[in-house]
């Protein structure tokens, strides 16, 4: 008696069963590649928050003198800095925002320095108008928020909104997590006199 299409051999049902071993086999196998390198990948991003951490970043601090600026600014790579007036409460507004983004952008730095302790700076990158945003990646400035003008005009903004404007200025200063799109625009080194200048206004 012959077998038909319809009606396989037991050897044949044997093979068939063999096979679908080796390939369950071969998809534990890549799966338990795929749980081990993903575990490795978290572990090693935990640690770095970890150092990061460690290191101040996560954290919103205020700096006293232009010198911990400037050190600040050369040996961390992506550093936010927020220059305030202690009597100005759109300082005060923007701090808060800012303290939020430091909690959520752990590759980055932020702090602030009060403008009477930083008079060469001021005078160097012209900072007329507060609350005044900078970012710098490897000690270099890449961008300047100016003021709430771009923030909507209004004490009322977001810090979605906020987050927004610098992560999409340009390069990699601040991350979005979703796109990682990134932060910065046309850049002038820290030590630098810069041409632009914006009218103060209190």
């Amino acid at each position: 008696m012959t077998e038909t299409a319809n009606n396989p051999s037991l050897e044949e049902i044997e093979d068939e069963e063999s096979l679908f071993r080796e390939l369950e086999e071969e998809d534990d196998h890549e799966s338990s590649q795929f749980r081990e390198r993903r575990f490795q990948e978290i572990q090693a991003e935990v640690a770095r928050r970890q150092n990061m951490i460690e290191n101040d970043h996560g954290a919103y601090e205020e700096i006293s003198t232009e010198k911990e600026v400037m050190k600040l600014t050369t040996t961390s790579k992506y550093v936010v800095v927020h220059f305030f007036h202690k009597d100005f409460r759109r300082c005060d507004i923007m701090d808060k925002h800012l303290r939020g983004l430091s909690h959520e952008h752990y590759q980055t730095k932020f702090c602030k320095i009060n403008v009477e302790n930083a008079p060469f700076l001021v005078e160097k990158m012209h900072i007329q108008v507060l609350p005044c945003v900078m970012a710098f990646i490897d000690g270099i400035a890449q961008s300047k928020l100016v003021g709430f003008d771009e923030l909507g005009g209004t004490d009322g903004f977001s810090t979605t909104l906020l987050e927004f404007k610098l992560a999409n200025a340009g390069e990699c200063v601040i991350k979005k997590k979703e796109t990682g799109i990134q932060f910065a625009s046309k850049s002038k080194s820290l030590y630098q006199n810069d041409d632009d200048s914006d009218d103060y206004d209190e």
